[in-house]
């Protein structure tokens, strides 16, 4: 079985962060020949979604189980792909309402990942509005999530992602202190591995 993982990392990041390095870390530690894509995503929602589509519709012609992990906004674009493409995914301190939280960056912003400038309009807003999936399938998701998280309330995708299998810690923040702990739990649930 050739199996790949898509790593979709947060807002205002990059394949730098840490939960990304250490999941590919995690992945090359098994030698199991799991294939992590960690795609760079453009700063804007609709480029996002479109390079993550076209990342993963080759990775399901390339892979026999493809299964996704997505960091804050990743969670939410990875919620996105895997109603669409009926894949797994572990969602990590997940993005209920993008759209809300993005009207705090409407102006121009900077990542210092990348060193770039960009501009956060009304249309993106609209953008991720849009994307919001119409049902969930609860089965496909596992959601860990801490309650110390400063930049996202937990309550909201403690809600939206109730009928999911749900890890809810006390403390921790938005990075998901020692998430590593849950890398050998994450593989079996998104079933990288044979059995």
């Amino acid at each position: 079985m050739s199996a790949e993982l898509l790593y979709i990392h947060g807002f205002i990041s990059s394949p730098q962060s840490i939960k990304a390095q250490q999941t590919r870390a995690y992945l090359e530690y098994l030698d199991a020949g799991l294939h992590c894509q960690i795609p760079s995503l453009p700063n804007t929602p609709g480029a996002s979604l479109a390079l993550l589509e076209k990342e993963l519709q080759a990775a399901l012609g390339r892979a026999d189980r493809v299964a996704l992990i997505g960091s804050s906004l990743g969670g939410f674009f990875a919620t996105v792909l895997a109603e669409k493409y009926a894949v797994p995914a572990v969602l990590v301190n997940p993005a209920v309402n993008p759209h809300r939280l993005i009207a705090h960056f409407l102006g121009e912003n900077y990542n210092p990942y990348t060193g770039e400038h960009f501009l956060i309009t009304e249309q993106h807003m609209q953008e991720l509005q849009g994307m919001l999936p119409a049902t969930l399938t609860r089965e496909r998701y596992w959601v860990l999530m801490q309650s110390g998280d400063e930049t996202l309330d937990y309550r909201d995708a403690q809600s939206y992602y109730s009928e999911c299998r749900m890890t809810v810690e006390e403390g921790g923040d938005h990075s998901f202190t020692s998430y590593e702990r849950y890398l050998p739990d994450i593989v079996t649930f998104l079933k990288l591995t044979e059995e």
